[in-house]
């Protein structure tokens, strides 16, 4: 049994038919087959269910992709672990949410420093990319702070505030309670915050108005759609310039951190430990006093 079969194996499973999976590869269709024919041989088992839509895994198919999946990560693994001195490259995939102030000045640090990075992004909320990074999809992430998963290490990367913000119509707090509440889908760690702000003073919001993006958010409360619940520093050009206005909430519901999260049993490859080390300038930068 080779390691390439099990890769071939998994990608059949994963796509459906021996085509999509040909095709990834840049094989001929009969090469596929010829190896999901050996490893059936080899394991004196189908592994899939043959039908005209394509193909689906047999009960014992389902049983060796679970330990293929760990074969394949503890091989990856075993790879950066002998190449952990060479210098940062490679694919670095990491997950955030769309609020972090600093991300822009993080990125710029790392590439411009480690050219042999191939470094992308993804968005999501806190709790579909703390999924995502338990799950091996992603090499870490930066989310809001919580009660993270056991597998998972948290690095700081700074401290901000979050405050309730609205149109510019005069409004007290109380006011705002009666108003749509417009946010990210369940799973964001803002959500939650001011979802627990709203149950300790006994109230139900009118009405919840899901988003994908911020700008979205931000623009519809300008024109008055509703509130909703942002890092100051993200809303500080629009209260600015007269489109919104900030409302300061208790501490326990505004105080917040982001965090960057990674697996804590991964091996500290070299591209993600030099990635680690420039939030940690970031933030020693961030926070150092103004000379004057």
């Amino acid at each position: 049994m080779e390691f390439k079969d099990l890769e071939i194996f998994q990608k059949v499973a994963e796509k459906g038919t021996i085509t999509a999976a040909a095709k990834e590869f840049n094989y001929v269709q009969s090469n596929v087959t010829s190896r999901i024919h050996k490893l059936e041989t080899e394991l004196n088992t189908p592994l899939f269910n043959r039908h005209r839509r394509g193909m689906s895994l047999t009960p014992e198919g389902k049983k060796l992709l679970n330990y293929c999946k760990r074969i394949l990560l503890l091989t990856d693994e075993m790879k950066k672990a002998v190449q952990s001195k060479k210098e940062p490259s490679g694919k670095l995939e990491i997950g955030t949410v769309e609020t972090v102030i600093h991300l822009p000045q993080i990125l710029s640090n790392y590439v411009k420093k480690y050219k042999n990075v191939d470094l992308s992004l993804i968005t999501g909320v806190t709790e579909t990319l703390e999924e995502k990074v338990l799950n091996h999809k992603l090499d870490g992430a930066f989310v809001t702070e919580s009660e993270f998963h056991p597998d998972l290490i948290s690095h700081e990367v700074f401290q901000e505030e979050l405050v309730l913000i609205s149109d510019m119509r005069a409004s007290t707090l109380d006011e705002l309670k009666e108003e749509p509440f417009l946010c990210f889908s369940k799973g964001c760690g803002y959500r939650a915050r001011l979802e627990a702000w709203y149950k300790d003073q006994n109230i139900k919001p009118q009405k919840v108005m899901e988003f994908g993006t911020l700008e979205t958010i931000l623009r519809s409360v300008a024109v008055g759609l509703g509130v909703t619940f942002v890092p100051k520093s993200a809303v500080t050009q629009l209260e600015k310039s007269g489109l919104i206005q900030c409302h300061s909430l208790p501490n326990q519901y505004s105080k917040v951190k982001t965090v960057f999260i990674r697996r804590a049993d991964t091996f500290l490859t070299s591209t993600i430990e030099t990635f680690i080390e420039t939030i940690e300038t970031n933030n020693q930068a961030s926070t150092a006093p103004i000379k004057t």
